[in-house]
């Protein structure tokens, strides 16, 4: 990141905030054999509306351990926060991405729910700080 008129920006080279979608997510319902998962459709949304040059990278994940909470995502970036999201269906993922947007655009990826997209205002389970080493946290926080 770099600092101009006492803003922090991140530089071109900075990695890009990665979007685990879990793809197993049943979200409270039984499967048929052979039936793709709700979470698999909720990866499918989100990769359907990426462009030639995402501003995310989407990483598929086969459990992040929140299955009482229907479909779940997590945000993460080197220096920054990572938020694990729950209840989240298909229809949300515009909204899914217009967060990691705000996510991407923060310095410590600080998300409050009064500027995330209504839908996913209380989507937030939790978030755990970063886990970069502390040689790159620092450089980062520079």
């Amino acid at each position: 990141t770099f600092v101009l008129g006492g803003r922090s920006f991140l530089r071109v080279t900075d990695p890009l905030p990665i979007l685990h979608v879990c793809t197993t997510c049943r979200a409270g319902l039984p499967l048929e054999s052979g039936q793709a998962a709700p979470g698999q459709h909720m990866h499918d949304a989100v990769a359907a509306l990426l462009g030639d040059a995402p501003a995310i990278e989407l990483r598929p994940v086969t459990c992040l351990s929140s299955c009482d909470n229907g479909c779940a995502a997590a945000i993460s970036q080197p220096g920054k926060w990572t938020y694990l999201l729950g209840r989240l269906d298909p229809s949300l993922a515009p909204d899914l991405l217009a967060y990691a947007a705000l996510y991407a655009a923060h310095r410590t990826g600080t998300v409050l729910p009064s500027r995330r997209p209504a839908s996913l205002a209380r989507m937030v389970l939790g978030r755990m700080p970063d886990l970069s080493p502390p040689a790159a946290a620092q450089e980062i926080a520079a």
